[in-house]
């Protein structure tokens, strides 16, 4: 369970670091007025474990703040996503 906790944790922070990358390009894009990532894709990179990345992209860059949809799906994806983890965690080291 330890194993599942790491590899859970491990792509859990390299996602997030990935959404939180495309977050602030499509930041950058936007301001020039270039072909940016479609709303879609950053939603996927919230779901698929980058809930946390895409979260502190979104405040950082000042992105999609005032998307409804995204005003509430990535916090809701961050939030089950730390669910998740404390729930491994929980399993792997206390039990």
């Amino acid at each position: 369970m330890k194993y599942l906790f790491i590899a859970y944790a491990a792509v859990m922070v390299l996602m997030s670091l990935i959404a939180f990358a495309a977050y602030g390009r499509d930041k950058g894009l936007a301001k020039k007025g270039a072909y940016r990532t479609s709303e879609k894709t950053l939603l996927l990179l919230a779901a698929f474990l980058g809930g946390t990345g895409a979260f502190a992209g979104m405040r950082t860059f000042r992105h999609k703040t005032k998307h409804l949809r995204f005003q509430l799906f990535v916090p809701l994806c961050m939030i089950v996503q730390l669910a998740g983890l404390a729930a491994l965690a929980y399993f792997a080291f206390a039990a």
